[in-house]
């Protein structure tokens, strides 16, 4: 069924301006390569991402650096391996100490929810109900969770159109809590996807992105906005069907597996950006510098590992990325970079399996399947195999002059990337201080559960 931002396309194509377009990027949480209908998923309710990947860019060989939210998050801001800044090991909790370095630029991530939530499989315990912000000011701890999406497509909405009434561009980071686990959804949505808890807050991730698109095309500015989206890391599989769904991909969040790291990402701007679909190599390690470059702004003067996508976008050129490179959830300097990938070949030189991807049949996504180094290395060929089935260096397949070529153009760039690499101070090792979570009731007790600041009136539904 058309929307209404969907029947202003054609219109939006003959009207799109020459300057600083605005920019919407919309990152989901957890959200696996195979769950939009748009990459395959017979049954999810996603029209509204269906129709930007119809009259957009659809990007098959899309990658995160590391199948982890943190880290991963930490990469799309500043365009740069989480190692460098020291994002690692594993995430930021709401006790760290540790963060983004503030010379790196600001941070979002969600790591805990409230208590009452019930809990299928592992939740976080012993901390504070998760605080709404705005700025520095608490709005509700916990908020009430069905109205969230409302509360923050409004504010999405106010942005853009206090933006236009001062005739300035804007940039909207709308990153969801979508469609992490534990999954909820507002009245609307509950129960109408016919996929479950995952399927419902899909269902109202795809509806928000419907609301930020009319609201788009209601201001008139459908032509003059860039609108991007991805997701942080592959689904968490240790929910089962409430985590989301790698499609064809191995694996899932945790692993280096092609279903932790590459995601579904779509670019839409009418005038600028032909519809169709590209095998193009991307990361969204590159948003920054394509953002940057697309926006004439100035990057920043340190070491970046991502490059600028534009000619892929507006179709004048390939893609500059060549290679990409897979940090674990656990990285280290020893071991260094998991996977490469270069061209259409990946070869796994370490493997191991997660908690995240735990349920799936296949045993090397597990978290039993510990640390594993391979000499020589696990290598596909991701054109003809993208579920990494079939080692090419196995079986009775005679391994022909190309793969060997692969496989040592792979390991030189291992050895020249991990050689070239300097990890920057984990902020994890830095601990864990309780009194650094936010509490809307400073110094009340008993604490942690006393840190309820509950919302007068429930808003959205």
């Amino acid at each position: 069924m058309e929307t209404v931002w969907t029947l202003c396309v054609a219109l939006a194509a003959g009207l799109a301006a020459d300057s600083q377009p605005n920019i919407v990027l919309i990152f989901a949480d957890d959200l696996g390569y195979g769950d939009l209908g748009a990459y395959g998923h017979p049954s999810s309710t996603t029209p509204n991402l269906d129709q930007l990947a119809a009259g957009g860019l659809r990007f098959t060989d899309f990658y995160v650096p590391v199948s982890l939210c943190t880290p991963s998050r930490a990469a799309l801001l500043t365009g740069r391996h989480p190692v460098r800044m020291g994002m690692y090991p594993g995430v930021l909790e709401p006790s760290s100490r540790g963060g983004l370095p503030l010379e790196e630029g600001p941070c979002q991530n969600m790591t805990c929810f409230p208590p009452a939530t019930p809990c299928h499989g592992g939740c976080n315990q012993g901390i504070v109900p998760i605080p709404l912000l705005a700025n520095l000011s608490v709005e509700a701890q916990p908020p009430w969770l069905p109205g969230l999406e409302a509360r923050y497509v409004a504010f999405a909405r106010d942005l853009m159109s206090d933006a236009q009434r001062q005739d300035r561009p804007f940039f909207l980071y709308y990153a969801s809590h979508h469609t992490h686990y534990p999954q909820f959804s507002g009245k609307s949505f509950t129960g109408r996807s016919g996929r479950g808890p995952f399927g419902d807050s899909l269902m109202e991730l795809d509806a928000a992105v419907g609301a930020i698109m009319t609201a788009v095309g209601d201001l008139g500015l459908l032509g003059e906005t860039l609108v991007i989206f991805t997701a942080d890391n592959g689904p968490e599989t240790m929910r089962m069907s409430r985590g989301g769904c790698s499609g064809l991909l191995r694996c899932g969040k945790g692993t280096t597996f092609e279903g932790g790291v590459r995601e579904p990402a779509l670019a839409f701007w009418p005038g600028h950006i032909a519809p169709g679909v590209t095998h193009e190599l991307a990361s969204s390690l590159d948003l920054m510098p394509t953002l940057a470059a697309l926006s004439g702004t100035s990057l920043p003067n340190v070491t970046l590992d991502g490059f600028d996508l534009s000619p892929v976008l507006l179709g004048t050129g390939k893609s500059p990325r060549k290679s990409h490179f897979f940090y674990p959830a656990y990285p280290d300097e020893i071991h260094g970079v998991f996977a490469v990938r270069s061209g259409k070949y990946k070869a796994h030189f370490y493997t191991q399996g997660s908690a995240h991807s735990d349920t799936t049949v296949d045993p090397a996504c597990h978290a039993t399947s510990l640390l594993t180094a391979h000499e020589p290395p696990l290598l596909y060929d991701l054109s003809k195999d993208p579920g990494e089935n079939y080692n090419l260096l196995e079986g009775t397949t005679e391994v022909t002059p190309e793969v060997l070529r692969a496989m040592k153009q792979l390991q030189l760039l291992k050895a020249q990337f991990d050689a070239a690499m300097k990890f920057g101070p984990s902020q994890m090792a830095r601990g864990q201080d309780p009194s650094l979570q936010i509490c809307c009731k400073p110094r009340c007790s008993p604490y942690p559960v006393c840190c309820q600041c509950p919302e007068l009136q429930p808003r959205g539904h």
